[in-house]
């Protein structure tokens, strides 16, 4: 990426940008702001990376203060190249070409100085992606992990490896059904399934610290919102509002996974939930109450 940038930079036709903002065709999502709005709703699954750092805060030697600073940093570092390579791309080339599945490529065939840069753009490509995808297969089944010890899924899921002490079986069942997924499924309804999950998870995190906030202010907290008002209803607000744009069929598709998902959880997890199990004992008064969750 940083290599297309610094090269691709030169070759930019700034008459290439306009207009910066195609008008709308009349149909919603297409160009205008409506097309911005869903295009950054659809592209939001290339930051859900940064969440894997979270999930792997156990594994951290200090915690309370790498994972912060690990993801306002992917954050920033992901942002700042986005951008850029964003803009040298359609510097380089008017944006309906680049309407291909490798964009990247297509850009740097265009100008005969820059084919050199293809194949070492396509190994990147592919290191990048693999390294994408074990990031998300790690985080995934340390979710699997966490949810299974709390009593939300099978104890198969929170089964280790005798040696290396890693969730064997939660990450056998990940790679298997991203596998099927990623073979079986367009890339497109991939894509959209991924960011309205995404969006909406995070919209659920928002509002949940919001809430306990209010209904459990001295809760013990290790890792601690700062400005959690001005935070949580942001997060709630960008990231509902581009959900929102999003395709009708994406929303179905999610409702679908969430009657799955609930479905799940009264017939399992909800006999099963270590919580509920604990907050039962305390009210029967055979066990002192929790201080942290």
């Amino acid at each position: 990426m940083v290599l297309v940038i610094g090269f691709g930079a030169y070759f930019v036709t700034p008459s290439n940008w306009q207009p910066f903002i195609p008008e709308n065709t009349g149909t919603f999502g297409q160009f205008g702001w409506s097309g911005i709005l869903r295009a950054s709703g659809i592209i939001f699954f290339a930051y859900i990376g940064f969440d894997a750092v979270s999930t792997a805060s156990q594994e951290a030697k200090d915690p309370q203060r790498d994972v912060p600073y690990g993801i306002l940093a992917s954050l920033i570092v992901c942002t700042i190249l986005y951008v850029l390579m964003s803009g040298v791309l359609t510097g380089m080339l008017p944006y309906p070409k680049l309407n291909d599945a490798a964009p990247v490529a297509t850009a740097l065939e265009a100008f005969p100085q820059l084919l050199w840069l293809t194949r070492p753009v396509i190994i990147g490509a592919l290191a990048g992606l693999t390294s994408v995808i074990l990031v998300m297969m790690l985080a995934q089944s340390r979710i699997f992990y966490s949810m299974s010890r709390d009593g939300l899924i099978p104890p198969a899921f929170s089964s280790c490896h005798p040696v290396r002490k890693t969730p064997v079986f939660s990450t056998m069942v990940t790679g298997i059904f991203a596998a099927l997924a990623g073979g079986l499924l367009p890339i497109d309804i991939l894509g959209e399934l991924v960011s309205i999950g995404t969006l909406i998870a995070f919209v659920t995190v928002c509002a949940g610290v919001l809430v306990l906030r209010a209904t459990k202010p001295d809760l013990p907290r290790p890792f601690r919102v700062r400005w959690v008002w001005f935070t949580s209803i942001g997060g709630i607000v960008f990231c509902g509002g581009m959900a929102v744009f999003l395709p009708r069929d994406t929303w179905i598709r999610l409702l679908l996974w969430t009657v799955i998902g609930v479905a799940i959880y009264f017939v399992y997890g909800y006999k099963n939930s270590a919580l509920r199990a604990r907050n039962e004992a305390f009210n029967n008064g055979k066990v002192a109450p929790q201080s942290s969750t």
